[in-house]
C-alpha cells in the first residue's frame, strides 16, 4: 500500500527498506521574462485541475503546537546593518574629563580580582545561577526561564572562568551559553567603551554572526557595555570607526576580523578577556585554517579565558583547541550519551524518487503545503537561482538564499523568513549552520548533503529548542540509496515515506514548453543544470554520488529540457576538501576549485 506524502498530514512512516545496510555560487543576472506566456498559464490550470481533484484530509496529530518559548527570534523590526546606531549601542559617557580620555585603551584589572558568581552542582533555572540583576531583567524579557542541558553545565563553569571545548548538536543553546557569562564577565569588570574589546565572538558566516548579534542585543539590554558586528560584505570604513570608538563585546567573521586586527590601528583589544569560537568545525570546513591560527596568534593570551563550540569533533578542531585553549580546559559533551546523532522530536524520512520526476515531486509537495514553513537544500548556488525564478515565475512564491547575493539582500532575505508563520525558503548550504529560524515545519533535502554530518546541520533547522517539533524528507535515486548505510553508522533513525505517483502533479510537458520558449528560464536552466552536474561530481561520498552513474536525460527533464544541453563542465576533486587550495589560503567565497579532471560533453545532444 503506497503512503501519501501529499501533506504533513498525510505523511506517515512506513517499514525500512533493507537497502545495503542502509556551491557553486550564481550572480544575479537578468529576472525573469516579464510576459507571461501560454505555458505559464498551462501550467497554472494543470496544477489547478490536479489539486481540486485530491481532496484534503485533516488530522489533529499535525495541528502546530504553540511555538516553544525556548526557540530564539530575531527581532529585526529596528534592524539596519549599515546603521551605527543598532549595530553598536555606544555608551554615552557624560563629561568624561581630558583625563580619562586619555586613558583611552587603559588597561584593566585582572579578572581574577573579580569574584564571578559560580555554582557548585548544575543549576536547572536561570534563576539559579545568581547572575546580575540586570541580565536576569534580559532573560526574563526573552521569555526564558529553564536551562537547556548544554547551558545547564556549560554557565557555571564559564563562570567560574575555565576554558570550555564544548560538543552539542545544533539547535541545543549553544548562544546563550557562552553569551551570558561573556556579558556577566564585561559587566563585572565594569567595561567602558574607551576599554576596547574584552568579548570576542568568532563566527563561520555572516547569517550566523548577525544571529547571535541579536541574541547579545537583547541579553545586553540592561547592560552599559557596547556591543557590534564585523562581517564580510559590511562597510569596511564604517566598522572601523565603531571600533576606534570601543566595543566591548564582538561578533565577527574571519576573514573580516584578521583584516581589522592587522589593518584597523585604532581596534583595542589588548584587554580582550574572553575568546569565543562558535560552530569551530564550519569555520574550519570553509576554509578559514589559516585565519584562525593568525588570529589566536595575534590576540593576547594572558587572562584569557577562550569557549570553542562545535557540533562535531575533528582532528582540526582539536589542533584549533589545542593552540586557543589554556591546558586543562573542561570537555563538555551532551551528545554522547544520546542513541542518535539528531534531536529528539524530529520525524525523519527519505522518499526514492527517480531523476526526472524530482521537480515535480518538490513542486507538487509545495504546491499542497502553502501554510507550511519550509525550508529546501540545493547543492549550488546556480540551482538555487534557476528554481527559485521558474517557482516565483509560475505563482508558486518562494525566497531564496546562496552565497552570491549582496550582504543586504541575504541580511533582508534571511530576516524575512524568519519572521514569516509561512512560506518556502530554498537555499544552499549556507543556511544549514547554526541559524536559528522559528517554528520551521519541514526540511527538504532536495540535493543530496555532502556527508552525514551536514545531514545532521540541515535537519537541524527544525525541531530546535525545548519540545521542539518538526520534520525532514530527503529525496535520493535509486543509484544513492547507499547513503541510508552511512546515515545508520551516524546514528541517524530514517524511514521511508512513498509519494504516490497518481498525487504527483505531472506538468512535463508544459514545464519543457516554457523553459523552451522563455530565455532567462532557459539560460538559468542550463546554468543550473551544469551546476548540478559539476557538484555532484565533486560529492566527498563517491561511492555512492557517482557521476557517471546518473541518467542525463533524466536529468535533464527534471530542469525542463526535452533532451541534455550540450555543456562542458571539469569534473574533479571534492570542491570542499580541496587540500592543495586550503594550504594556499582560503578560496574566494563560492568559488570553483581549478581542477584538471574529466572533460564532460553532450556533442551530439541540439543547444
Amino acid at each position: 500500500m503506497p503512503i501519501p506524502v501529499d501533506s504533513a498530514k498525510s505523511l506517515s512512516k512506513k517499514r525500512k527498506r533493507k537497502h545495503g545496510g542502509g556551491a557553486r555560487p550564481a550572480t544575479d543576472n537578468e529576472e525573469a521574462s516579464p510576459v507571461q506566456n501560454e505555458a505559464v498559464t498551462e501550467v497554472a490550470d494543470a496544477v489547478e485541475e490536479e489539486v481540486s481533484t485530491t481532496p484534503k484530509k485533516n488530522s489533529d496529530k499535525n495541528k502546530k503546537k504553540k511555538e516553544s518559548s525556548k526557540k530564539r527570534r530575531v527581532d529585526d523590526s529596528d534592524e539596519d546593518e549599515n546603521d551605527s546606531d543598532e549595530e553598536i549601542r555606544q555608551e554615552e559617557v557624560e563629561e568624561e574629563s581630558a583625563d580619562d580620555e586619555k586613558t583611552a585603551g587603559a588597561d584593566l584589572p585582572s579578572i581574577d580580582t573579580v569574584r564571578l558568581p559560580t555554582t557548585d552542582s548544575e543549576p536547572k533555572k536561570f534563576s539559579e545561577l545568581n547572575l546580575s540583576e540586570k541580565t536576569m531583567k534580559a532573560i526574563q524579557d526573552m521569555g526564558f526561564e529553564t536551562m537547556t542541558e548544554i547551558q545547564q553545565r556549560t554557565i557555571g563553569p564559564l563562570l567560574a572562568g575555565r576554558d570550555v571545548l564544548g560538543a552539542a548538536k545544533t539547535g541545543s543553546g549553544k548562544t546563550l551559553s557562552f553569551l551570558i557569562p561573556a556579558v556577566e564577565m564585561l559587566s563585572a569588570l565594569r567595561f567602558k567603551p574607551r576599554n576596547g574589546t574584552g568579548v570576542l565572538v568568532v563566527s563561520p558566516t555572516r547569517e550566523l554572526a548577525l544571529q547571535i548579534f541579536g541574541v547579545a542585543r537583547e541579553l545586553m539590554a540592561h547592560h552599559s557595555q557596547t556591543y557590534g558586528i564585523v562581517i564580510g560584505g559590511a562597510n569596511r570604513r564604517a566598522e572601523a570607526e565603531k571600533l576606534t570608538k570601543g566595543v566591548n563585546l564582538l561578533i565577527a567573521t574571519p576573514g573580516r576580523l584578521l583584516d581589522h586586527l592587522q589593518n584597523t590601528p585604532g581596534f583595542v583589544f589588548k584587554n580582550l578577556k574572553t575568546l569565543v569560537i562558535d560552530e569551530a568545525d564550519r569555520i574550519l570546513e570553509v576554509g578559514f585554517e589559516d585565519e584562525m591560527r593568525q588570529i589566536v596568534k595575534i590576540l593576547p593570551s594572558e587572562e584569557r579565558q577562550t569557549m570553542l563550540f562545535s557540533a562535531t569533533q575533528t582532528t582540526k578542531v582539536e589542533d584549533l583547541a589545542r593552540i586557543s585553549l589554556r591546558p586543562g580546559p573542561l570537555y563538555i559533551n551532551v551528545d554522547h550519551r544520546k542513541e542518535h546523532s539528531t534531536v529528539e522530536g524530529l520525524e525523519q524520512g527519505y522518499v526514492i524518487c527517480e531523476a526526472d520526476k524530482r521537480f515535480l515531486l518538490l513542486f507538487s509537495f509545495l504546491k499542497r503545503n502553502l501554510k507550511k514553513k519550509i525550508i529546501v537544500f540545493f547543492s549550488s548556488c546556480n540551482c538555487v537561482k534557476y528554481h527559485a525564478e521558474l517557482l516565483n515565475y509560475i505563482d508558486l512564491p518562494v525566497l531564496d538564499l546562496h552565497g552570491k547575493q549582496k550582504q543586504q539582500k541575504r541580511t533582508n532575505t534571511f530576516f524575512e523568513f524568519c519572521n514569516a508563520k509561512q512560506g518556502t525558503l530554498i537555499c544552499t548550504d549556507v543556511a544549514a549552520r547554526g541559524l536559528d529560524i522559528p517554528a520551521v515545519d519541514w526540511i527538504i533535502q532536495f540535493d543530496p548533503p555532502d556527508d552525514t554530518r551536514d545531514y545532521v546541520h540541515r535537519v537541524g533547522r527544525t525541531a530546535r529548542g525545548v519540545n521542539g517539533k518538526g520534520r525532514s524528507l530527503m529525496f535520493l535515486q535509486p543509484s544513492e540509496v547507499g547513503f541510508l548505510k552511512h546515515l545508520k553508522e551516524a546514528r541517524v533513525p530514517v524511514v521511508e515515506f512513498d509519494f504516490p505517483a497518481s498525487k504527483i502533479v505531472n506538468v512535463q510537458s508544459q514545464l519543457e514548453k516554457l523553459i523552451g520558449q522563455n530565455y532567462y528560464l532557459n539560460k538559468s536552466a542550463k546554468e543550473g543544470y551544469r551546476a548540478y552536474l559539476q557538484a555532484y561530481a565533486s560529492h566527498s561520498l563517491r561511492s555512492v554520488f557517482d557521476v557517471h552513474k546518473l541518467d542525463l536525460v533524466k536529468v535533464a527533464k527534471g530542469f525542463g529540457f526535452s533532451t541534455p544541453p550540450r555543456i562542458d563542465i571539469t569534473l574533479g576533486s571534492s570542491m570542499s576538501r580541496d587540500k592543495k587550495q586550503q594550504q594556499q589560503g582560503r578560496r574566494n567565497y563560492g568559488s570553483q576549485p581549478n581542477n584538471k579532471g574529466l572533460k564532460f560533453k553532450r556533442k551530439h545532444d541540439d543547444e
